[in-house]
C-alpha cells in the first residue's frame, strides 16, 4: 500500500507515475473520499464538544428559574438529538473510511524510475544472456514427448485423478524433480547464506492482503471454505513474507537483513489463461518452487535485489542452462512490485526463452500493509522494512528445461553433473 500522506501531498505526481503501469489513478475520487472522511471526523468532533457543553447546562437552566425536572428533560432532549446526529456521522465516516481503504488497496505500487516504458512483455528490455543454446543433430522434442519416451511423466493419469493442468511423476522422473529441489535448497543455504523455513501451505486472508494478492487477485486463488476459511498459497512469498507481519525487529535481530529460502507447492487457478500453455508443465494448477525472500532496511533494497537475482541465476549456471535476464516494462510489472527482473530459460522444444523466475523489489509497499518494521537505533522509532523476493527457481519449469536441453538422440536424458550426487551417481535417465 502506498503512503496516504504522500498521496495527499503529491496526488498528481502519483497519477503520472502510475501511468507507466497503465493504471489510471482517479485523483478526484481520492480527494473526494479523503475530504468526506475528514469532514465527517471534523463534524463528529464538533458534536462531541457540543454534547460535553450540553451536559453542563442543567445547572444554568435551574439558575434561570427553570424547574430541575424540566431542565433535565430539555438537556436530555438536546443530548438525544446530538447522539442521533453523532450516530449518523459515525456511519458516514465509517463508510467514507471503508471506501478510501478499498481505493488505497486497489492502487498498485509506483514503479522505479528506471523501469522502461511499455505495454506488455514485448517491451521488456534484455539485460544479459548467458550460455549458448545447444545445437542438436537430431529432431528436438518438447518435454512432453521426452517425458513419454523416458517414462515417468504422465499427464493423462493426472487428468484422471484430478483434471487438466496437473502431472504425475514416477520413478526416476520423480527423483529428478526432488533432486532439483534439494540441489536448489542446498545451494542457497550453503553458498548464498539463506535460512531455510518451513511454512503452512494454507494462509488466511490477512496474509494475502499483506503481500498484495487480495483483494485484487482473488480469482487467481484456490479458496477453502469450511469451519475456517483459508486459501492455498499461490507462492511461498505469502507465508514467508508474513513472518514479519505486525512485528518490529530490533537492530540486533535484523542485522544485515532477514534472508529466507523456502520450498513449497504452489496453487494457482490460472484465471484468464484459458487456451494458453495447455500442453505439458509450463502452466499448472499445482507446482513447486524454491522461493527466496529478503526483508531489509530501505537503503539495502536495491543491492539486495541484484544479489537475490544473481543467486537465482547461479542455479541456472550450475545446471548449464542457457538463459536471459530482462527488466520488466511498466505494463508487464506486477501489482506490488517497484522493479522486477525475469529470468527466462531457453527451451529447445519451443525454440524460445520462457520465464523461470521473477525477482522483485517491493520497496515498503508490502511492509506498510503488514506493518513489518524495524527499530532505527538512531531515532528509537519503528520504520518500515523493504521486501524482496524471487523464485530460486520454479522446480517444474527447471525440470522442463533439463528434459529439453539434455535430451539425447536415443530418447534418453542426460543428468546435469551437479545433480548426479542427488541421483545416486546416475548420468542419464
Amino acid at each position: 500500500m502506498l503512503d496516504i500522506k504522500f498521496i495527499r501531498q503529491n496526488a498528481e505526481l502519483v497519477a503520472e507515475k502510475l501511468k507507466k503501469k497503465k493504471f489510471d489513478f482517479d485523483v478526484a475520487a481520492f480527494k473526494a473520499l479523503d475530504e468526506q472522511r475528514k469532514q465527517a471526523d471534523a463534524e463528529s468532533q464538533s458534536l462531541l464538544a457540543e454534547r460535553k457543553q450540553a451536559s453542563k447546562k442543567i445547572g444554568e437552566l435551574v439558575k434561570q428559574g427553570i424547574p430541575v425536572d424540566e431542565a433535565k428533560q430539555t438537556v436530555n432532549e438536546t443530548l438525544a438529538k446530538i447522539e442521533e446526529q453523532l450516530n449518523a456521522l459515525k456511519q458516514k465516516a465509517s463508510q467514507a473510511a471503508a471506501a478510501l481503504e478499498a481505493l488505497m488497496m486497489s492502487i498498485p505500487n509506483i514503479p522505479d524510475d528506471e523501469v522502461p516504458e511499455g505495454n506488455d512483455e514485448e517491451a521488456n528490455v534484455e539485460v544479459l544472456t548467458w550460455g549458448e543454446p545447444r545445437q542438436f543433430d537430431f529432431e528436438v522434442k518438447d518435454h512432453v514427448d521426452v517425458g513419454e519416451a523416458v517414462g515417468g511423466l504422465d499427464f493423462d493419469l493426472a487428468s484422471k485423478i484430478t483434471g487438466s493442468r496437473f502431472a504425475v511423476m514416477q520413478g526416476s522422473m520423480a527423483r529428478l524433480h526432488r533432486a532439483l529441489t534439494q540441489f536448489m535448497l542446498d545451494t542457497h543455504i550453503n553458498e548464498h547464506g539463506y535460512s531455510e523455513v518451513y511454512v503452512p501451505f494454507m494462509v488466511n486472508a490477512d496474509s494475502l492482503r499483506g503481500t498484495g494478492q487480495l483483494p485484487k487477485f482473488e480469482e487467481d486463488l484456490f479458496k477453502i471454505e469450511g469451519e475456517q476459511n483459508y486459501y492455498l498459497i499461490p507462492t511461498a512469498e505469502v507465508p514467508v513474507t508474513n513472518i514479519a507481519r505486525d512485528t518490529i525487529f530490533e537492530e540486533k535481530e535484523l542485522g544485515d537483513g532477514l534472508r529466507f529460502v523456502c520450498h513449497t507447492p504452489c496453487f494457482r487457478s490460472e484465471a484468464g489463461s484459458y487456451g494458453r500453455d495447455t500442453r505439458g508443465m509450463i502452466r499448472q494448477h499445482q507446482f513447486e518452487k524454491v522461493e527466496l525472500v529478503k526483508m531489509v532496511k530501505p537503503e539495502q533494497a536495491t543491492a539486495e535485489l541484484e544479489s537475490l537475482t544473481e543467486n537465482a541465476e547461479a542455479i541456472l549456471q550450475k545446471l548449464n542452462l542457457p538463459y536471459r535476464k530482462v527488466i520488466l516494462c511498466g505494463g508487464d510489472l506486477g501489482f506490488s512490485a517497484q522493479r522486477t527482473y525475469d529470468l527466462e530459460v531457453w527451451l529447445p522444444g519451443q525454440q524460445k526463452y520462457r520465464e523461470i523466475s521473477s525477482c522483485s523489489n517491493f520497496g515498503d509497499y508490502q511492509a506498510r500493509r503488514m506493518l513489518a518494521r524495524w527499530r532505527n537505533p538512531a531515532t528509537g522509532k519503528p520504520e518500515l522494512l523493504n521486501t524482496i523476493n524471487g523464485s530460486g527457481l520454479a522446480v517444474g519449469r527447471t525440470l522442463v528445461a533439463v528434459l529439453e536441453n539434455y535430451q539425447t538422440a536415443d530418447g534418453g536424458v542426460g543428468i546435469p553433473e551437479v545433480l548426479r550426487p542427488y541421483m545416486g551417481g546416475a548420468a542419464q535417465l
